[in-house]
């Protein structure tokens, strides 16, 4: 069953368990996928409708971020709630210890393409690459945090 078709069958369920909160975020998942699918043209893939979800958890963590220095705690806090229910449908998001590997791995691609280590100039590329075998892998990895371990690793002599 695909994500599209599990966001649909659990939107049933609520509604059938009077679970308005979980409701209210289902739909608006549903209609993010919804405006996607129609700009596509196409129906989506597990993979867009993942990036779809990751983009919504971005957002929610912004806006988390933005009710707290504006002292609306009960706003963040139903953010907050509104990314557990995200999260529920995506992937394990992993740490620092399972991503370190996958981005040396990225390095030592690269570096037996081209010939030479790459420096702190191939950032984006290495972010590329590893991205993609993290992806590939079937996990989540926050951006921020492949960031620096692609820094630190480039930084290595």
């Amino acid at each position: 069953m695909t994500l599209v078709e599990t966001i649909d069958r659990d939107i049933v369920a609520s509604m059938k368990a009077k679970a308005a909160e979980k409701l209210s975020v289902l739909r608006m998942v549903k209609t993010a996928f919804k405006m996607k699918e129609i700009d596509k043209r196409a129906p989506l893939t597990d993979a867009e409708a993942q990036q779809i979800l990751t983009t919504l958890i971005k957002q929610r963590k912004d806006s988390i971020e933005q009710f707290t220095k504006g002292n609306r705690p009960e706003l963040a806090a139903k953010e907050a709630d509104e990314i557990l229910v995200i999260e529920s449908y995506m992937p394990k998001a992993v740490g620092e210890a399972e991503i370190r590997p996958l981005v040396t791995q990225a390095i030592d691609a690269i570096t037996a393409t081209t010939g030479a280590r790459p420096g702190a100039r191939d950032m984006g590329t290495v972010m590329k690459a590893a991205q993609a075998s993290i992806q590939a892998a079937g996990l989540r990895a926050d951006g921020k945090l492949v960031s620096e371990i692609v820094k630190s690793e480039l930084t290595k002599p």
